[in-house]
């Protein structure tokens, strides 16, 4: 298998991020990571048979985005056998792992009850 650069490790991918800190570049590609789950997957046809294999899809899917070093993807809910819902926000149990350099950002997306909405947020910064 030949070794394939990754993208962020190009110089002039670098370039257009030297206005920012590893911790603020962490930040701006987890939000861009968790935004384009949400986006591209809310509305999925997902069931007890496809729950798992979907939820390795997704992760897979995200591990292509820039500064991603890890991603673990949940799908949570009443599922009935032999039905399928669409997937939504609130069923998305995400924890996303970013690298920037030394910078590890951890960021969320979880249906927050109080909220009655899937928030977005960054749990901890490293």
């Amino acid at each position: 298998m030949a070794n394939i650069k990754k993208l962020e490790e190009s110089e002039v991918f670098k370039s257009y991020f030297k206005n920012l800190t590893d911790r603020e570049r962490a930040v701006f590609e987890g939000g861009i990571t968790l935004g384009a789950l949400f986006h591209q997957f809310v509305g999925t046809p997902v069931s007890l048979n496809n729950k798992e294999s979907l939820e390795k899809a997704i992760e897979e899917a995200m591990k292509n985005q820039p500064c991603v070093e890890d991603i673990e993807v949940k799908i949570v809910g009443d599922f009935e056998e032999g039905k399928y819902v669409s997937l939504t926000g609130e069923m998305l149990n995400v924890k996303l792992k970013i690298r920037v350099n030394e910078t590890i950002a951890i960021l969320r997306l979880r249906y927050i009850e109080e909220l009655d909405y899937p928030l977005m947020y960054v749990e901890k910064i490293e």
